[in-house]
């Protein structure tokens, strides 16, 4: 099929993208990855399409007071390979591994993926276990978006009709903590059936001193393992410590074609399990 009739905007600016928006009638196009078949398919049928891509200020990578600052118009690849994203959050530098294959990194951008919303997705599961906050601009000028408040739903977010998310601050780990992703799919780079993301700081004794994990794949958005991180917290990192502190874990995963609930649950706990043990290995 192809994309119903729409008028182009191609955005000079961050301010020019922003006074384009106005309406849930207008959509974004950074990478393409999502958007593009949803229009091919007429899944997605704006009235208006505001092309971001020549917005070279949004496409970066720093450091900045303890935070690792992204441009929403980054590419995948390159925060895949960024060195200061291997050195600071490995969590992420692993996640993105999983994000389709490598055409789809080269051209998908790490706003989009977070706008996108799939709660599937690896890029919201973890900004969400690692706290991670988003900037966004609107008419009104900037705010800051919690990422455990920005998700609402599948393909749902706090963004406003009006508002482009321009950036993504991502809290650095303390130097002694490792880290997971572990995931289920159907085939390989396809969305996972559950995904598992854990970064565990571990004290000089082996106990726990910080836990974050989320768990995506298993509700309508990313779920933050709250109280399997708090069974953790000054625990010493046992085999039985570890399963005691996962059955704690609740979450709410959708039947499908590819898995029932109740298969999707269990993975869910094999799979944060699985993540917390190999994080404390590292």
């Amino acid at each position: 099929m192809k994309a119903v009739a729409f008028d182009y905007v191609r955005a000079s600016s961050v301010e020019d993208a922003v006074d384009a928006l106005g309406d849930d009638n207008v959509k974004v196009l950074a990478g393409g990855q999502s958007l593009v078949p949803l229009l091919n398919m007429r899944l997605a049928r704006p009235a208006v399409l505001v092309d971001i891509n020549r917005l070279a200020e949004l496409s970066y990578l720093r450091r900045d007071n303890g935070n690792l600052v992204i441009g929403a118009l980054t590419r995948h690849r390159t925060v895949e390979r960024s060195p200061l994203v291997y050195e600071d959050i490995p969590l992420l530098a692993e996640a993105l591994k999983y994000v389709g294959h490598v055409s789809i990194r080269n051209r998908g951008t790490f706003g989009g993926s977070l706008a996108h919303a799939d709660p599937a997705a690896e890029l919201p599961a973890v900004c969400v276990a690692l706290d991670a906050s988003l900037l966004v601009q609107g008419h009104d000028g900037v705010r800051e978006i919690a990422a455990r408040d920005f998700f609402l739903g599948p393909h749902r977010t706090a963004l406003k009709p009006s508002e482009l998310l321009i950036s993504v601050r991502v809290p650095v780990p303390p130097a002694e903590t490792g880290y997971s992703v572990q995931e289920l799919s159907p085939r390989g780079n396809d969305l996972a059936l559950v995904g598992a993301f854990a970064a565990v700081t571990v004290e000089s004794d082996g106990t726990c001193a910080q836990a974050r994990i989320a768990v995506a794949g298993a509700g309508p958005t990313p779920i933050r393992a709250v109280a399997v991180e708090q069974a953790l917290t000054g625990q010493a990192l046992t085999d039985s410590t570890i399963a005691a502190a996962v059955a704690e874990l609740s979450v709410d995963p959708p039947d499908s074609i590819h898995a029932p609930a109740s298969y999707r649950r269990e993975m869910a706990s094999v799979l944060t399990r699985r993540a917390i043990r190999t994080a404390v290995s590292r």
